[in-house]
């Protein structure tokens, strides 16, 4: 399968229009294509449009409820906890960015766990919410069980990524990783481009490597055992252990904290009428540590140095974490995104369940039949 390029404001339209059709209002259609946008902007596909389909199967199947409204359950100064109530996790996470941010610009620090949500996208976009206002930003999440723990072969934790984000000249710091060695985004878009996973990515149901797309999916939605394997592969001697560790951090700050639905559990039935997903959230200001316009001209000056420092042979550039994705967004904004052909048989499908008019955005394009493709991903 092949890919098309659309422009921004094509795929922002069609966004907008969807989620209000799903029922959501303007400014929290507003929102949700934000978040999901910024990340097709920023390079990373997984996340991007090729999400669509998790949040149409979300909404059909009653796991995300459109209606749901956030609901501070306990609150101090500096922290909070939020009830989702299964709602939508870009509209949960967006508000509890906001109550950290406000904590943090009053009191230093804000802090808010979150569950009884849903896939909020990337963890990047709140830690970059911070940012934009002159803190220091932090963001987490658990998902369903795709992590499998060092020496085991049941999967355990999520993705469970960490984003981090600095103001810095020419421009901020952006930190967003799984803790896994790839998200499970990253094994749907192998999956709908029909190629085989490189090694050290995955293992099977019986706790071996694996490089097969559909059945490390497959057995990840059945429960049937195997994973995507932690940052630092399956191995303590790779640093499988640290990876491990890092997943259960954001589990702290997301379901724990929360008293909330840790990720084995997450997306399961004994979850009803939602996922169980947590999040956590952080703002930091910097004014409580300092002149911050000093602290940010401090931190610029070593991320500079970072940047010009000895390079290794047959590199011509080292990059701080954020470089990339400013110019990433810089190129498709002036020359259209990439979207697979099979992402857009899913937005057809979708089109048709909201009886919008597909021509209306693509023109003539139709998106081809797929060879094969798994589509019990959701």
């Amino acid at each position: 399968m092949g890919y098309v390029k659309w422009s921004y404001e094509t795929l922002d339209s069609l966004c907008l229009e969807a989620f209000e059709k799903f029922g959501f209002t303007k400014e929290e259609s507003r929102i949700i294509t934000d978040v999901l946008l910024l990340s097709d902007l920023y390079g990373i596909e997984s996340h991007g449009m090729q999400r669509m389909v998790r949040y149409h199967k979300g909404i059909e199947k009653g796991t995300i409820h459109p209606d749901a409204k956030c609901e501070v359950v306990f609150e101090t100064p500096v922290s909070a906890v939020i009830d989702g109530h299964n709602g939508m996790g870009q509209l949960n996470g967006h508000f509890a960015m906001e109550l950290a941010i406000e904590k943090a610009k009053k009191s230093g620090v804000g802090i808010v766990s979150v569950r009884n949500s849903n896939h909020y996208g990337i963890a990047g976009y709140y830690a970059k919410m911070a940012c934009d206002e002159g803190l220091i930003g932090f963001s987490c999440t658990n998902s369903e069980a795709i992590m499998v723990p060092t020496f085991g072969k049941k999967a355990m934790l999520g993705s469970n990524p960490i984003a981090c984000s600095m103001p810095a000249d020419p421009y901020p710091f952006f930190f967003d990783c799984s803790t896994t060695v790839v998200t499970r985004g990253k094994l749907e878009m192998y999956n709908k481009m029909d190629k085989p996973l490189p090694d050290g990515w995955a293992l099977d149901k019986d706790g071996k490597g694996s490089n097969n797309a559909p059945d490390v999916l497959s057995n990840i939605v059945a429960k049937k055992g195997g994973g995507i394997m932690p940052l630092g592969g399956n191995s303590e001697v790779t640093g499988s252990h640290k990876g491990y560790g890092y997943g259960m951090l954001c589990e702290i700050f997301s379901s724990i904290l929360s008293m909330g639905v840790t990720s084995n559990y997450c997306c399961t039935p004994e979850i009803e009428g939602g996922t169980g997903i947590c999040h956590g959230f952080m703002a930091i200001n910097p004014a409580f540590f300092g002149d911050p316009k000093e602290i940010r001209k401090h931190f610029s000056k070593y991320l500079e140095e970072l940047r010009q420092s000895p390079k290794a042979e047959g590199r011509e550039r080292i990059y701080t974490h954020g470089e990339k994705e400013i110019e990433a967004m810089a190129d498709r904004r002036a020359n259209g995104i990439q979207v697979n052909d099979n992402t857009m048989r899913e937005v057809l499908e979708l089109c048709k369940y909201l009886n919008m008019d597909f021509a209306s955005y693509f023109g003539d394009y139709m998106p081809p039949e797929p060879k094969t493709m798994f589509t019990g991903n959701y």
